[in-house]
């Protein structure tokens, strides 16, 4: 259904986006943000998750978002000069949910609010001129938490249908413009309270089960069954497992935990996928609560609510690098964060052939970022393995050892923006006390090079 009345859009420069939104190494392009969308009452979100889509024979870039009373449609195509090519309304005026994906030119629309609630199927294919929906019914499911797609089969996370409750279930596309059922999971598991999202490949799901941790299940497609494979329900900052996503080489899995606020995100081996084992945790920006993760080759996307877009260099898995960063919600000064939690970046789409990145703020709605500045050139090179940098937090100082160097090094410690807030040179073979105690409170990088290599590890300091 095409969006007839006339929309205020905000298209913000570089020069804007420099003044008003802290950044490091990403560039604002665009921004989306319809200023008649109403804030629901519960928690003050205007918009919630986004995802992106090419047409196929035009090659235009979409995106998609999601807001109270609907979902809008944007052509990005160039992003200095966004273009809202259709409007598909929702069945409520004040949704807080709505999750997004794609198979062929087929866009799959869920919401988990409760009441008039329906799946939505939408035909892309007719764009730039408008999208047709195809399917508006709550007789498949009236509705859901996530979805995630993979190969030919759409698995469905917390669905609701007629009363009846699930908590995972997958369907067959082969039919895109009807899912049909073909297992749920708790005909298998029915001790899985819920499932509150899933990363998909091949038919093995890492599903987040919110108070229940980390299950790892196999469909088998032959036997129509769910297999347990493994699990990780109990390690020190696991709470209410929200959402992840795994490595290339399926040994890493990048995984959140949404409540309480300020939660780290946590690096999870799952290469013996029997026995999930935690590496290591990181945080954000304290406060701030890492919401959903998109792994891109040796990066890491992280959408984190009360703040932005994070880009994390992973060529070492487990000792991830803040390499980038942009702040689509500066409504609130650094180490302030309001009550209630839900503001912020949303989620993100890293899956664009012209390589920008699509990012949804719950106020401020879709934003489209420049990331070609990231650093490519040194990317996490250990300088050896004899580097000690602690405590974590630290309060008045840091120290770090430097053992078995390899020449004159010096130290750095960078802040959320890029700016070098201190330099020292390193002494080798002692432990270099560094005082921070009139360093503001906050997520540093620190770096240590020399001429070739160099070997970075994210700090918080209070």
């Amino acid at each position: 259904m095409k969006h007839n009345t006339l929309l205020v859009i905000a298209l913000l420069t570089s020069m804007m986006a420099n003044a008003q939104f802290t950044f490091q190494n990403i560039a604002l392009l665009g921004q989306f943000n319809d200023t008649t969308v109403v804030a629901e009452p519960v928690y003050g979100i205007r918009y919630q998750s986004c995802w992106g889509w090419v047409h196929p024979t035009t090659l235009h870039e979409y995106g998609v978002i999601g807001s109270t009373a609907g979902t809008y449609i944007i052509d990005v195509t160039d992003p200095a000069n966004l273009i809202q090519s259709d409007y598909i309304p929702h069945r409520q005026t004040d949704a807080i949910w709505h999750e997004y994906k794609t198979f062929g030119n087929y866009l799959y629309i869920i919401s988990d609010d409760g009441g008039n609630n329906s799946l939505q199927i939408a035909d892309l294919s007719t764009l730039p001129d408008s999208a047709n929906v195809i399917y508006d019914s709550n007789s498949i499911f009236t509705h859901s938490h996530t979805l995630f797609i993979d190969g030919s089969k759409l698995y469905v996370a917390s669905v609701s249908s007629t009363g009846n409750f699930s908590s995972m279930n997958v369907y067959s596309l082969a039919n895109p413009a009807l899912p049909s059922l073909l297992r749920r999971l708790d005909d298998d598991f029915p001790a899985i309270g819920s499932v509150h999202d899933m990363f998909v490949s091949n038919d093995t799901v890492y599903a987040s089960c919110g108070y229940d941790g980390l299950y790892i299940f196999h469909y088998d497609e032959i036997l129509n069954q769910f297999v347990n494979l493994g699990s990780l329900t109990n390690f020190p900052t696991s709470r209410y497992n929200h959402s992840s996503d795994l490595s290339p080489d399926h040994q890493i899995l990048y995984m959140c935990d949404e409540v309480p606020d300020g939660m780290p995100f946590s690096i999870v081996d799952v290469s013996d996928i029997s026995n999930p084992t935690v590496l290591s945790t990181m945080s954000t920006n304290p406060g701030c609560t890492p919401h959903n993760p998109y792994v891109e080759g040796d990066l890491l996307y992280m959408a984190a609510y009360q703040d932005g877009l994070y880009v994390y260099d992973i060529s070492v898995p487990s000792s991830p690098v803040q390499i980038g960063y942009f702040d689509t919600h500066p409504q609130n000064p650094t180490g302030t964060y309001p009550s209630p939690a839900y503001q912020g970046c949303w989620a993100a789409y890293t899956k664009l052939p012209s390589g920008n990145i699509l990012a949804s703020d719950m106020q401020l709605g879709l934003f489209v970022l420049d990331v070609s500045g990231l650093p490519t050139s040194v990317k996490n090179e250990n300088l050896n393995t004899g580097i000690s940098i602690y405590p974590t937090p630290a309060i008045n100082d840091l120290f770090i050892k430097i053992e078995n160097p390899t020449g004159s090094q010096l130290i750095t410690l960078t802040d959320i923006t890029g700016k070098i807030v201190l330099t020292e040179n390193a002494e080798m073979n002692n432990i270099n006390k560094i005082s921070v105690n009139e360093i503001a409170a906050g997520q540093y990088t620190v770096t240590i090079r020399d001429s070739k290599t160099s070997y970075s590890k994210s700090v918080q300091i209070k």
